[in-house]
């Protein structure tokens, strides 16, 4: 048991390293064309707001089931996962709607 824990562990430590890495690494490159960078600052902004709309339309609602030991769910809880839930949602029609755009327009050239 002692290799699977080990190996356990070095797994997380690449895992956060690769997080790490794949965070820096743009950002140093970024710094040559401090454009990208706005670029993508912009990107990130419209997904926090997209998250912000998203998590304000969903509810709090948490059915009684759910309140209890195993699960402990809050209002706040029950929102915030709704609100990540309905972003997927957002997020993956805009995928899917713009990989059909896409497509018909390549179709067409």
């Amino acid at each position: 048991m002692d290799t699977y824990d080990i190996m356990l562990y070095v797994s997380y430590a690449l895992v956060g390293l690769g997080a790490v890495v794949s965070i820096l690494l743009p950002l140093i490159k970024s710094l040559d064309d401090p454009k990208s960078l706005l670029k993508t600052g912009l990107g990130v902004v419209a997904i926090l707001v997209l998250f912000f709309i998203c998590y304000s339309i969903s509810s709090n609602e948490v059915l009684p089931k759910f309140e209890g030991e195993p699960f402990n769910l809050t209002p706040q809880m029950s929102q915030m996962v709704g609100g990540l839930m309905i972003t997927t949602y957002v997020l993956s029609i805009i995928a899917v709607v713009g990989i059909f755009f896409t497509e018909i327009n390549k179709s067409l050239k």
